[in-house]
């Protein structure tokens, strides 16, 4: 199968001889994700008709912005700490925020129209279930997580040490898988902040101006049903497993690919091909999402099937179920188990001086 030639560098696995346990595995060459779609651009240069927007991304998430108002109104009445509030915010709730969570993730790609502004206008309203405002923020800094996959201070998905020590025990992981929705909407700010466009104002300004008129017009019950369900799209919830197992490293790092010469890399992006797919914009199919980000949802099937010699023996997760369970209970995995690169990548957004091109590359 063709792999990628890039030489990775890591500092020794936790619980080795002389290494500070709470460290992440280092590598100080480019992600692999770039060198895997040449190969596979050269292998089949058909793939690249797969780009392009997909028109039933917009029809999908004006019924689940639907569903999620016509659920609120229904439970405007209804006291917040009943099992009925709670079960319909679980159950329907949190599944349709995360939908929309991962709506706004294939829109921040440009692949819901042709039109820059026609994809951040969707985005904002995509957003509004979601209660608080974050399309406009989520865009640039989930580009640079592409562009700068595993650069220490450019990719806000890694945790910072910090995290990692105070957070290595049981219940620190299952502390921060409980309210990981915090720490992915805090982080970024704590590692550096894009500088605000017209486009987060008016984010701003829609979803403010929403949330003013569900309380105003229906009831405060409404708008706690949609934060309810945004903080559960975010915690113990199946689909929430996603955000763990897509980046989190939880195969064994061999004694050959801990020793530099060998020049053997630790995978760092893993794909679950389930059937919660289905509700989430088939985001489980992430090592095909990282080779080709400019492929929408429904296209990213038939590149695993086009480039199957390069996907068939990569490392994937069964279940995200399973994926936070051992998260959390298995001592060799946690926050600190997590591919790193102390320079490389750079930074997308208005202070960076991207140019659209280079943004959608």
């Amino acid at each position: 199968m063709p792999s990628s030639t890039s030489t990775t560098v890591t500092k020794p696995a936790k619980g080795a001889a002389g290494n500070d346990k709470h460290d992440f595995f280092w590598t100080y060459t480019e992600e692999p994700h770039r060198t895997r779609r040449l190969a596979i651009i050269k292998a089949h240069p058909e793939i690249t008709k797969l780009c392009g927007p997909e028109p039933l991304t917009k029809y999908v998430v004006a019924g689940v912005v639907g569903l999620q108002f016509a659920i609120a109104y229904y439970l405007r009445a209804t006291p917040f700490w009943s099992f009925k509030f709670w079960a319909l915010a679980y159950v329907f709730g949190a599944t349709a925020n995360q939908n929309l969570f991962l709506a706004i993730h294939e829109i921040s790609h440009n692949l819901a129209f042709r039109s820059p502004l026609a994809n951040r206008l969707i985005a904002i309203f995509a957003n509004l279930p979601i209660a608080v405002p974050y399309s406009a923020s989520f865009r640039p800094y989930h580009l640079t997580h592409h562009k700068s996959l595993g650069v220490d201070g450019l990719d806000t998905d890694l945790p910072t040490a910090i995290e990692a020590f105070v957070l290595d025990s049981i219940l620190g992981k299952a502390f921060f898988c409980t309210f990981q929705i915090f720490f992915y909407a805090l982080r970024p700010m704590a590692v550096y902040r894009v500088p605000f466009t017209w486009v987060h104002y008016l984010n701003l300004a829609v979803q403010l101006g929403f949330d003013f008129l569900l309380v105003r017009f229906v009831s405060p019950h409404a708008l706690l049903y949609l934060l309810l369900s945004s903080f559960l799209a975010g915690s113990l919830h199946p689909l929430a497993g996603h955000f763990i197992a897509e980046h989190y490293v939880y195969e064994t790092v061999t004694p050959t690919q801990r020793n530099p010469e060998n020049k053997v890399p630790v995978p760092e992006t893993f794909s679950y091909y389930g059937p919660l797919n289905w509700l989430t914009y088939n985001v489980g199919y992430h090592n095909e999402h990282h080779d080709f980000p400019a492929i929408p949802w429904t296209r990213l099937p038939a590149v695993t099937h086009m480039a199957k010699e390069f996907y068939q023996d990569l490392p994937r997760h069964e279940s995200w179920s399973y994926a936070i369970w051992r998260f959390i209970w298995d001592e060799n995995v946690g926050l600190n188990c997590r591919v790193k690169r102390e320079k490389g990548g750079r930074l997308v957004g208005g202070a960076a001086g991207w140019k659209q091109t280079e943004i959608e590359a």
